[in-house]
């Protein structure tokens, strides 16, 4: 069977790897030409294109960072779904959206091929080692065609059922994996500041009720200072949107432990953006801009004092709301003539409710503030 690879991320590259190391007849596509001629000079082929590559395989693997990036790829012009044909076969093993893999599926069935949702849960290291663990949704007689390639590619290999109920999986088991892991960040908070030895704490973990699987892999990483476990924030909120959205639709409700998750994740990337934005203004630009964010903050303290004296109707009132409602924008446009910091700029718009949520969230979530002596 030829098989064809498309996106040699940080997972896609090693579950590519194992394919070529079992003498797989492998092409190879991805933007990067490092990664494309790292592959090249271990035996892969190169295609041009999404459907280059799709004409010349009988397996199409996608495994791209975004359910956006892996429409693209499959359905633009010179994209997969153009190069397609009847039984061929494509397997995203993206971590992606379920209506969005039954959307691209309508068109590769229109192509009288085959598609199958297939996402991998386990992490880089062992997708390094073919010990990843890989779900597969659809149609059984492909599944068992294509058990060959996967068996090479992970050690245990589950078939979920119809299209779309290994993505369903994967969003679920991606969601659990971010929960422990910020539970994880508190424990060994508490455990530090306790001053237990760290190193039979985790045995202790591991023995016990409290073990999980982001215990046994990711402690590890937090304990011997590296915290690499080579997955980005980035990741981590879209993994959170997609189970946000799934619990959204099936409940019709935001009141979730994913939804305060999602939040604060998305607090925690905004103020870190901020203040590593902030730190590099010039003196004079960095005193205006808190001069700016303190009129900002106190903006509706300000309303609120000049309600109590001054009536509503008053049109000393308006023109004192006025006033307060200009100065912020006179200091912005000040800012944002120099382009660099536009982005800062906009921030005052959301700061007040981050900076009064942020201190919570740091209390909550000690993954993000482990200091180990």
């Amino acid at each position: 069977m030829k098989v064809g690879f498309i996106g040699l991320g940080n997972v896609g590259s090693k579950l590519a790897g194992s394919l070529l190391r079992n003498k797989f007849d492998l092409t190879v596509r991805d933007l990067d030409k490092n990664l494309t001629n790292m592959f090249v000079n271990m035996g892969a082929k190169v295609a041009n294109s999404g459907k280059e590559l799709a004409e010349q395989v009988d397996l199409i693997i996608t495994c791209l960072p975004s359910p956006k990036i892996c429409a693209e790829v499959m359905e633009a012009e010179d994209g997969v779904i153009n190069g397609l044909s009847e039984n061929k076969i494509w397997l995203e093993m993206s971590t992606t959206d379920e209506a969005e893999i039954k959307r691209i599926s309508k068109k590769i069935i229109a192509k009288k091929a085959i598609p199958l949702d297939g996402p991998v849960s386990g992490g880089c290291h062992r997708a390094a080692t073919g010990n990843i663990a890989i779900f597969v949704g659809g149609e059984r007689k492909a599944f068992d065609k294509i058990l060959p390639v996967l068996t090479v590619m992970g050690r245990k290999v589950l078939h979920t059922g119809k299209l779309g109920s290994a993505t369903v999986l994967k969003v679920i088991t991606n969601y659990l994996a971010s929960v422990h892991l910020v539970a994880l960040g508190e424990a060994w908070t508490v455990a530090k500041k306790s001053n237990l030895d760290l190193a039979k704490a985790y045995k202790g973990i591991a023995v016990s009720s409290g073990n999980s699987f982001v215990h046994e892999t990711e402690s590890q990483v937090i304990l011997n200072g590296s915290y690499n476990i080579n997955f980005t924030m980035d990741l981590v909120e879209k993994d959170m949107t997609l189970f946000n959205n799934l619990s959204k639709k099936l409940f019709n409700s935001r009141h979730s432990i994913c939804a305060s998750l999602y939040a604060n994740i998305k607090r925690f990337k905004f103020s870190h953006f901020f203040f590593k934005s902030v730190s590099s203004l010039s003196i004079p630009r960095l005193v205006l801009f808190v001069l700016a964010w303190l009129i900002n903050i106190l903006n509706p303290v300000l309303m609120d004092a000049l309600s109590s004296f001054i009536p509503s109707s008053n049109a000393t009132f308006t023109g004192a709301i006025f006033i307060c409602e200009f100065s912020i924008y006179i200091l912005r446009y000040f800012l944002c003539v120099n382009r660099r910091i536009y982005k800062i700029v906009r921030i005052l718009r959301f700061y007040n409710e981050i900076l009064f949520n942020f201190i919570n969230f740091s209390n909550r979530t000690g993954v993000f503030l482990l200091i180990f002596d």
